[in-house]
């Protein structure tokens, strides 16, 4: 999955929002920063893995941000399942 992706599909910002997501398995597809603190993201990297949701980390906290249409950059984002 692209930034682009993510900017189009409804989507969650942060590690904790990001993380209650894959927990109730409405993330299809999670993008953790590659300049972000690993203490920080490391506990939802696991969790991805555990719980098979595709995990991508090829952008930067400023790139998630942005794609996010947010201001501040963030660590983590995750695309969510669209209702049907």
């Amino acid at each position: 999955m692209t930034l682009e992706t993510l900017a189009a599909m409804p989507h969650v910002t942060g590690v904790k929002q990001v993380t209650k997501a894959v927990g109730k398995g409405k993330a299809v597809c999670v993008f953790v920063a590659n300049d972000a603190d690993e203490r920080v993201i490391r506990s939802l990297k696991e969790l991805c893995i555990e719980s098979g949701v595709e995990l991508v980390e090829s952008a930067t906290m400023t790139e998630l941000g942005k794609a996010c249409s947010i201001e501040v950059g963030s660590a983590a984002a995750a695309a969510l399942q669209e209702n049907r």
